[in-house]
């Protein structure tokens, strides 16, 4: 992907922490910013190498992972909307990278360098506040996923990511909430810590109990779910 290859117009503006930014300064940034390209399978950032950018995404779909002592990939979170970013952690702390982050398909990213974001944010103070608010809420979602492998069964856990995807991804309707375009039960199992046959025989114990209908890619999550901690 070529570096001068135009960024879609407001793309900065539409990450949160940059919300603030007028036009003009989100112009100037864009163009600070590099653009890169990546394969599906193929490594953005890796877990203990020193940080030294922001990405936002501009098209495809990334994941962030953590691997356990046996190889398990465990899957922190999906990024796959214009405007989803990540690595701001290490731009602020000069600590190495948290977590690795793969390309699950092919992905155009915009990459903002650690002085450059830091230039703006010497210039745009309230950004910090945006910054740590973002900080906060993302730490806030993984204590909520350590919680659910350290003291849910493999039940318990699939049902809790089914319901917080739902209620963030999920379109309402009077029996629910329906993921479009639910995750594989690999990418599920991924995010529970467990196998994906035994995501397979859960998400049948759900359906059985008709907390879930799914019908090809489309998952319906039924209020019932939503509503009761498991």
């Amino acid at each position: 992907m070529s570096d001068r290859e135009p960024t879609p117009p407001g793309l900065l503006r539409s990450v949160s922490i940059l919300a603030e930014l007028d036009p003009a300064d989100a112009t100037s940034l864009e163009r600070l910013a590099r653009r890169r390209a990546f394969a599906a399978g193929d490594v953005i950032v890796s877990e203990s190498e020193r940080g030294d950018a922001l990405y936002v995404l501009l098209e495809g779909k990334v994941k962030v992972v953590l691997y356990g002592e046996s190889g398990r990939e465990v899957i922190l979170s999906i990024f796959k909307e214009p405007g989803d970013f990540f690595g701001e952690m290490s731009l602020l702390d000069d600590e190495p990278r948290s977590a690795t982050v793969l390309a699950m398909e092919p992905s155009k990213l915009l990459v903002l360098s650690r002085a450059d974001f830091r230039a703006h944010l010497a210039r745009h103070p309230r950004v910090a506040v945006q910054v740590m608010t973002e900080l906060s809420r993302r730490l806030r979602r993984a204590d909520g996923v350590i919680g659910d492998l350290a003291l849910l069964d493999v039940l318990g856990r699939l049902a809790a990511r089914l319901r917080d995807l739902a209620l963030a991804d999920g379109e309402p309707t009077p029996e629910g909430r329906v993921l479009k375009n639910r995750p594989t039960q690999a990418e599920i199992a991924g995010m529970i810590g467990a196998s994906r046959e035994t995501v397979s025989r859960a998400l049948s114990e759900l359906a059985r109990r008709g907390d879930v209908v799914a019908t090809g890619r489309r998952l319906l999550v039924r209020h019932r779910l939503l509503r009761r901690p498991d």
